[in-house]
């Protein structure tokens, strides 16, 4: 008889077990806390529905693609917020699992936030900071996850915009000669996607070994349509490669538009697939694509 129940406890529990077994990989950014921080990694975040904040212990969650579908590139998301909170589902795990369904490894970063409650940071220090670590740490786990190190992307929603806006234009030469070998390795990304990016560093000049990027957001977007403008017309200056979508409707917010009754928002992520598709960024350069009939 206890044998049974155990069977039948085992098989009840079951999908449970597989869940937790299947929860994403956690990795700290500083495995003994943020450089002048340390003694504050250990405070819980706090999350409800959407959200996350309080974020004293900045990390990577990591969304891998399904078995055999890996295509050897990574994505670090970047999640807006306002520098308040991560809106952690619709524009964290969302967008993981769709890279990751196209064969992507994704990372979905928690920064700090200079904007939280009683924050001690600051968006210019700290979030930028968090955003170059994240990008030099997978890099330096590449072997591990089985990523190109030519084919690694960032990518933000919103105030994460702005991280992304940081990492990519604010570069710094890696110090050779630093005492942690994950600050000795590149911060550059080779792709940036950015989804209605919010207006902060901006720069009226890009450097003209600025990545290929992929921009969208609504005309009538009160904060960041302006921002898409702005660095789509840097883009060009610069004559760097950018392709730029500025739907009429749709506000700020939208996510990855599967909540959205407007067809053009609704879809976006098939026009970001198509950009990922046609710069080779799915599939390597020697690749076949597949013949696609319209």
């Amino acid at each position: 008889m206890l044998n049974r129940f155990t069977l039948i406890l085992a098989l009840s529990l079951s999908p449970f077990i597989l869940l937790a077994q299947e929860a994403p990989q956690v990795i700290p950014l500083w495995p003994k806390g943020a450089p002048g921080f340390e003694n504050r990694r250990n405070e819980p975040e706090q999350a409800k529905d959407y959200w996350v904040r309080n974020i004293h212990n900045p990390s990577l969650t990591v969304f891998l693609p399904p078995k055999g579908k890996a295509n050897g590139a990574a994505v670090v998301i970047c999640p807006g917020g306002g520098h308040r909170l991560l809106v952690w589902t619709a524009e964290g795990i969302d967008p993981a699992k769709f890279l990751d369904s196209l064969g992507f490894t994704v990372f979905v970063l928690k920064y700090r936030l200079g904007r939280d409650t009683l924050s001690p940071y600051t968006i210019d220090i700290h979030a930028r900071q968090d955003g170059l670590r994240a990008m030099r740490l997978v890099r330096s786990r590449a072997v591990e996850f089985g990523i190109d190190t030519s084919r690694i992307g960032i990518m933000g929603f919103s105030a994460g915009g702005e991280v992304v806006d940081m990492v990519t234009f604010n570069q710094v030469p890696a110090d050779q000669k630093a005492p942690d070998p994950i600050d000795r390795l590149s911060a550059k990304p080779n792709f940036v996607i950015q989804i209605y990016p919010g207006p902060l560093d901006i720069p009226a000049i890009i450097p003209k070994d600025t990545p290929t990027t992929f921009l969208l957001a609504a005309d009538d977007d009160p904060c960041c349509s302006i921002s898409v403008m702005k660095l789509l017309e840097a883009y060009r200056d610069a004559k760097v490669p950018v392709e730029a979508h500025l739907f009429t409707q749709g506000g700020h917010g939208f996510n990855m538009g599967y909540r959205s009754k407007l067809r053009s928002v609704h879809s976006w992520p098939q026009r970001l697939a198509d950009w990922l598709w046609d710069n080779h960024l799915i599939e390597p350069v020697n690749s076949t694509r597949p013949k696609v009939m319209y």
